[in-house]
This record gives structure tokens, sequence and C-alpha cells, in this order.
């Protein structure tokens, strides 16, 4: 990655009537050249903006699998794909990054069916931050940050701050979310839990960091909170676990030629995505080359948007696309 910008968390203003702005969406389609009759995997499905236009080159004859662990994401590509399930294959399903191979083999129309084209497109939505999920602090609600708010299996924020010691607390934010003042913060926060107030809202967390953090030391780009936020939801979604799982699926199921796309927004994750990547096409730590390499890779450097994208969807600017291609 050229810069590290964490995610935008609800800071810039978006169109409303948008589930979600695809990001980089002509390059993206131009690295995975979706054609008719293949079989495409959307794994982060969102509200179908890549989806649908990725269905639109499948005609006819084409297969495109969408997956999301947001339930609320499925049901917006299903409405959105709905008007070409008369000319292809769509099969949506609710799932994690870890689980897709056992979801693609469960089902009796893609078990042992190789992909000739897989995206996943990481972060959180425009839908997920204009929603209240807890994951801006641009509005005060629950601090929940669960991808999937109906997964009772997965703690809340809130819950994770209520339990979690200080050493764990400040390491997640110093880890995940390249906080310098993740000590400080981690130390506010369990303190004011040892006098029992609990932190279960956006606002209280956002405040509380703002406090933290001396105002010399504020961003300039990004809210003083941003970090914190960032690196809380990436764990409890435990999305860097999730990200490195679904890689390795994902590309163990390319068919010959076939190509995967992965936009992701921040360092973390684009470090994962490029390290994976070097690995399959035979590249030690070292970028040594090795025998037999997997994929072949498509970009060098991530792509970066354009600044004509930019200005009119804020949220784009941290992205990066990378993309490869399975050797035969």
């Amino acid at each position: 990655m050229i810069r590290k910008l964490p995610d935008d968390t609800g800071t810039d203003e978006a169109d409303p009537g948008a589930y979600h702005i695809p990001v980089l969406l002509a390059e993206t389609l131009q690295y995975l050249q979706p054609a008719p009759g293949q079989t495409v995997l959307d794994a982060t499905v969102g509200g179908g903006g890549h989806s649908m236009r990725i269905a639109q080159a499948l005609i006819p004859g084409g297969t495109l699998i969408g997956l999301d662990r947001d339930p609320e994401a499925i049901a917006e590509a299903s409405r959105v794909l709905a008007p070409y399930r008369q000319s292809l294959t769509i099969i949506l399903a609710r799932t994690t990054f870890s689980k897709i191979g056992t979801v693609l083999d469960a089902n009796p129309e893609l078990a042992g069916r190789l992909l000739d084209g897989a995206l996943m497109d990481l972060g959180v939505s425009s839908h997920q931050l204009d929603t209240p999920r807890g994951f801006s602090f641009r509005r005060d609600e629950p601090l929940d940050m669960r991808m999937d708010p109906g997964d009772a299996t997965t703690p809340t924020a809130a819950q994770f701050l209520a339990t979690a010691s200080e050493r764990e607390i400040a390491q997640v934010l110093w880890e995940y979310g390249e906080e310098r003042f993740s000590r400080r913060i981690a130390r506010a926060i369990v303190e004011r839990r040892q006098r029992g107030e609990r932190i279960e809202t956006t606002a209280q967390l956002a405040a509380l960091v703002a406090q933290c953090v001396p105002r010399a030391a504020w961003p300039d780009r990004i809210h003083v909170a941003t970090r914190t936020f960032q690196g809380i939801r990436i764990r409890v979604n435990r999305e860097l676990e999730e990200l490195q799982a679904g890689l390795q699926a994902v590309i163990r199921r390319l068919a010959p030629g076939g190509r995967i796309a992965v936009l992701s927004y921040h360092s973390l994750e684009d470090r994962i995505v490029k390290q994976t990547f070097a690995s399959a096409a035979g590249r030690a730590s070292t970028m040594q080359e090795v025998d037999l390499p997997e994929l072949e890779l498509l970009t060098r450097k991530p792509v970066m948007p354009p600044v004509a994208e930019v200005a009119q969807n804020p949220r784009a600017r941290s992205a990066r696309l990378r993309a490869a291609r399975r050797i035969a």
C-alpha cells in the first residue's frame, strides 16, 4: 500500500439513496474480465453494485454467486439482481469468508465447480455506516459493530469493551487501529468501567478518545476516533482472520485462467492480500521466485481511485485494488 489511511467511519457524506457506491468499478471489471457463461463469485455482494455489472457481463448462461455475512446486504442484492434471474443462475448465501468452501461444496449446483472469477470488497459498506449499527461516530447509536447483527455468538463492541482487559484493548487499538495512544485510551476505558460507567454508545466512545488524544496530535483528514473505531470493528468481526481464510479458499477454487480481484481499505488488509498473492505467485518474503507458482500477479502495485472518483465518493479515497490470475 502506498500510504496508510484507515477506514472512513462516517465522517464523509454519501448519497443517502444509494445502498453502497461501488468503488473502482471499471478497474475491477477490467481485471476480472467476466464473460458470458462463466461462473463468478462476489464474496462480499453488499448491495449488489459490483455484482449487477458482473451479472450483465455473464449473460447468457453464466452463474453469479453472491455471499455476505450481513443479512441486509443479501436482501438488497436479491432485489437488485432480480431482473437478471431469467438470463443466468444467481445463487445468494449468507456466510463468512472462512466458510466459503463449505457453502460452495454444500450447494449441489456448485459442488466441484471451479470459479472463473472472484471479487472480495473488504471493509464496511456505505449502508452499514449510514444505519444505526455502531460503525459510525457521526450519530449517537448503540455500540454494536457486528457485520451480522443477528449473530448472537459474536460479542458486540460494547460487550468487548466491558469485559476485555486493559492490555487486550490496548493491543487491539494498536495492532488493528494503528492508534498511537492505544494504552492511554485503554486505560481510560477500564477506569471508567471500574467506576461503573460502561461505554455503550458511539458518542461515548468517540468523546472518550477525544479526551485521551492530545489536541495537537489529532489527525488532519480523519476524525480523532477513526483508528479506535477501526481497531474495535476489526476485532469484533475477526476481519483479518476471516480475510486470510477467505483468500485461501477462493484461490483454491479458481479455474485455470481464473481471476481474483480484492479491494482493501487500510494497510492491514492490503498487506495480507499482497503477501498472500506474492506467496501464491511463487515469491518468498524476500520476493525471490520459487517453484510451482499458483498465481500470476496482474497488479504489481495497488490500483488507486482516480481523483474524479474520490471527488464524487470520498469514501473511495483509501481503496486499493489488487488482482491476480490462476496459472493453468
